[in-house]
């Protein structure tokens, strides 16, 4: 069900704007300027939401109604908040501290449900009907600090997946009661009521948690990750599980909450589809909600009604003082500290969407009157100011402790070079090495193309292909290093990489072809597992959707626990199993796994168990994969050792192929520990990151861009060809010569990338487009142009170049702020993101 609507249309101060183009364009105003005040008055961004909610809506400046489109957009963001959360929940933590959740769950409920029913009847006199009810209101609460949270980096806390557990279990309990309540007082509370409930619950809990999940796995392995589609299907699976939720009789914030944690394993933490799930919630689903949240808010009714006045203050004080009790029981009980019991709190004590739900239904039925639902509206605004205020400052605590923990990266340093040969699977790879690549590592990846000829062609062909790798993997948020080499030996190519970088993992791929004449995977892998002593992940690729992933089958053979890189690829294996939310199934010879259970259990997460099946002898292994792999659901994950190492044999060379003929669905790992530790180096200042506006300066952007095809190159070039004729015409010939399509690395933004003779740097010149061009190679309507113009001959520096602007542009919220800036100082200011000295231009 929706929001409700504002309880009282007819007090208005003044007429509400009711130009839809109008106020789209003051709410995006709102949210962009509220957060920066906020932020310069030290409130967190949430509570100032709120309060402008309140001061913009009918019942106070009027600037705003709270019509059905608002409640509609409101009505989103909360669901989409729940969403989040069973989306970003760490699944294997939360089944680990079940207990906890359980615990959390009970007290947050019984303290408000009990105290506040008691309270409600002696001191209210309210009956019991009604005061069950209202205390109902007390025991749930909604996520509403969530995203500070999510923002913190501590949503993996066993504090915060705790609160979250536990919100599943005190909102159902809430909603149920609000249905009993209401079918008691109107006498339809029987034995057909509760089998209709139970079995209606039973079906769609079923089907989301089962059906979802398979739906999810066969769309992202069918259907082509294009433009929005994932991102679009993501949305429709959650909101149709939010409408089945109020068939089967719950609220639709519970389907919400349930979709989350069936997709929870399908979309990777660190991957292009998760960054524009959080793109979208942050930049207007999420404030849509509290800003609506705030317009509820009428102060007016409470200074002229005594009762209403001592109802509301009761609801507060009640609503405050039992989360609070029930947060610090939780702590107590469960050995948390100080700082994450308040944390629990300062998520816990929010009220919003059961609430509304419970206090409409009884004002409607005639339990509760006008004080109760005032009352409940500024309960909420006080839960709502208070929650954030104490998550965000407890978790801020919680945060400086975890990261006051020592960071060990292990006896591998995260550094990973993927050799890139077939445009086919350079993005499956790249995927594969954001999941191998730990998150807490601040290194780049290094995508790397050998060109046998020092030919234009082809350096330009290794060229386009490092491009689409680089903008895939910065829509992911992460830094990236593109490496271009020309070697006549790939092998060597790569071996001197490996030495520049200071590499520690190689990922290569393969397509499980042989020859006779070759030893293992083909003669460039041969000589590199020669020339290496990097850890080397040989992946052959079933199927290129790795979220699908369910299990992680480990095979393990005889010694190779006593390989002196063994660690390195217990902790690669497990990282890889935790960040696609699959199970750990480890294959080994029964004889010899004591020493390797406690490698195993030790290499982090050690929230990870493994579950063991045991072989009585190596040969085995291919009978055993074949009772138990289940094709396109498994990454088969083989430790193999280079020749002459303690557990190598000539069966081990044979096996990779034997078997990728064996399970030709599955996606298949085989992983080279390494043979000593690398040393890590300092980043070299190739390797850091560009500035994106040593790149760009105030007089190369050009706003209101209309012209689409040739035309817009010389629109774009136009400032330059206005100051400097001979030069800006004579890039306009050159840029024109070139048909290289545009690159999309998000929507919205495209990304024009030329090699050029008249520029002695990689420049960047920038057109927006408020209406919106059409280009070839884009999947949607394009609003930010960027032209790239890089020197012939240098492409390391134009992949960089490349790659600093698909990170800085494609991961933040700057395409829309672009489109509403009017002037270039107003644009300068959203690149630059400071008013940094701008560069002179290009000479």
């Amino acid at each position: 069900m929706l929001l409700p609507a504002a309880p009282h249309p007819e007090r208005r101060l003044s007429q509400p704007i009711d130009n839809p183009v109008a106020v789209f364009a003051i709410l995006m105003g709102v949210f962009l300027l509220v957060p920066l005040v906020a932020a310069r008055l030290r409130v967190p961004a949430i509570v100032a939401l709120i309060l402008a909610g309140a001061v913009l809506g009918e019942n106070a400046l009027a600037v705003l109604e709270r019509d059905r489109a608002m409640v509609l957009l409101g009505t989103v963001g909360l669901l989409y908040i729940m969403f989040l959360a069973g989306l970003e929940i760490d699944l294997e933590r939360f089944a680990r501290y079940r207990n906890h959740s359980l615990v959390f769950g009970a007290l947050t409920f019984f303290v408000p449900q009990v105290v506040g029913t008691v309270l409600a009847y002696a001191l209210l006199g309210f009956g019991f009907a009604a005061a069950v009810l209202l205390a109902s209101m007390f025991a749930s609460h909604t996520l509403v600090s969530y995203p500070i949270a999510s923002r913190l980096g501590i949503t993996k806390d066993d504090a915060v997946t705790t609160t979250i557990g536990g919100t599943l279990i005190t909102d159902t309990a809430a909603l149920l009661v609000l249905a009993v309540v209401t079918k008691s007082h109107q006498g339809d509370l029987d034995a057909g009521f509760w089998v209709r409930l139970v079995v209606s619950l039973a079906i769609y809990v079923a089907a989301v948690l089962k059906g979802l999940p398979a739906l999810g796995r066969w769309f992202f392995r069918n259907v082509p990750s294009e433009g929005g589609r994932d991102f679009c299907f993501v949305l429709g699976a959650v909101f149709a599980a939010a409408f089945l939720a109020e068939v089967a009789g719950v609220e639709p914030i519970i389907g919400a909450f349930l979709a989350g944690l069936s997709l929870n394993r399908l979309i990777p933490e660190h991957g292009p589809l998760m960054s524009r799930i959080h793109f979208m919630g942050e930049a207007l689903f999420i404030p849509m909600f509290l800003v609506s949240v705030g317009m509820l808010v009428d102060a007016r009714v409470l200074a002229g009604d005594a009762r209403a006045l001592t109802v509301a203050g009761f609801m507060v004080v009640v609503v405050i003082a039992t989360k609070l009790i029930a947060a610090d029981a939780t702590r107590r009980l469960l050995g948390y500290t100080r700082e994450q019991g308040l944390l629990i709190f300062g998520l816990s004590v929010n009220q919003a969407a059961a609430t509304l739900a419970a206090v409409f239904v009884g004002y409607r039925i005639g339990l509760f009157d006008e004080a109760v639902l005032n009352g409940a509206v500024l309960m909420i605004l006080a839960s709502c100011l208070i929650g954030p205020w104490a998550t965000e400052r407890f978790g801020r605590l919680v945060a400086q402790a975890a990261e006051a923990a020592t960071y060990d990266p292990g006896p591998a340093p995260p550094r990973i070079l993927v050799p890139l040969s077939n445009p086919a699977t350079a993005e499956a790879l790249m995927d594969l090495a954001l999941l191998l690549r730990d998150p807490r590592a601040h290194d780049p990846i290094f995508p790397l193309a050998v060109s046998r000829e020092d030919a234009a062609a082809q350096v330009a062909a290794a060229e386009r292909m490092l491009g689409r790798a680089v903008v895939h993997a910065a829509a992911a948020g992460v830094p990236v290093v593109p490496i271009v080499r020309v070697d006549e030996n790939v092998a060597i190519g790569i071996s001197r990489a490996l030495l520049e970088r200071r590499i520690a993992t190689v990922i290569l791929g393969w397509n499980g072809a042989v020859s006779a004449e070759q030893r293992i995977f083909g003669s460039v892998f041969d000589q590199l597992l020669h020339r290496s002593q990097q850890q080397v992940v040989v992946a052959r690729f079933g199927h290129v959707a790795l979220n699908t992933t369910e299990r992680v089958l480990f095979a393990v053979p005889p010694y190779a626990d006593r390989e002196p890189g063994f660690e390195a690829t217990a902790r690669t294996v497990k990282g890889l199993a935790a960040r696609v939310g699959a199970r750990l199934e480890v294959l080994a010879v029964e004889a010899t796994t004591t020493r390797l259970r406690g490698l195993l259990e030790q290499a982090p997460p050690t929230g990870l168990a493994p579950r063991w099946l045991p072989l009585r002898a190596w040969g085995e292994l291919e009978d055993a994969l074949a009772g138990v792999a289940r094709g396109a659901d498994d990454i088969l994950v083989l430790v193999s050792a280079r020749q002459g190492r303690r557990s190598w044999s000539p069966g081990l060379d044979r096996l990779p192929r034997r078997l990728s003929e064996a399970f030709p669905a599955a996606n298949l790992l085989v992983v080279y520990p390494p043979e000593s530790e690398v040393v890590q180096a300092a980043p070299t200042s190739s390797e850091a990151e560009l500035p994106f506006t040593s790149l760009l300066a105030p007089d190369r952007i050009v706003l209101d861009v209309a012209a689409e095809g040739p035309a817009l190159l010389r629109a774009l070039l136009e400032p330059l060809v206005r100051a400097r004729p001979q030069v800006g015409a004579a890039l306009v010939e050159e840029a024109l010569a070139s048909d290289r399509a545009a690159v999309e690395p998000t929507p919205g933004l495209a990304i024009l990338h030329r090699h050029v003779q008249h520029v002695t740097s990689p420049t960047v010149f920038v057109g927006v487009s408020p209406a919106g061009l059409t280009l070839p190679g884009a999947t949607q309507p394009v609003h930010v142009v960027v032209l790239l113009l890089s020197p012939e001959g240098e492409p390391e520096a134009h992949l960089r170049a490349l790659a600093t602007i698909a990170h800085t542009l494609g991961a933040t919220d700057v395409v829309p702020r672009l489109r509403e800036a009017t002037t270039l100082p107003e644009a300068w200011a959203v690149l630059s993101h400071e008013a940094a000295p701008a560069p002179a231009p290009v000479a």
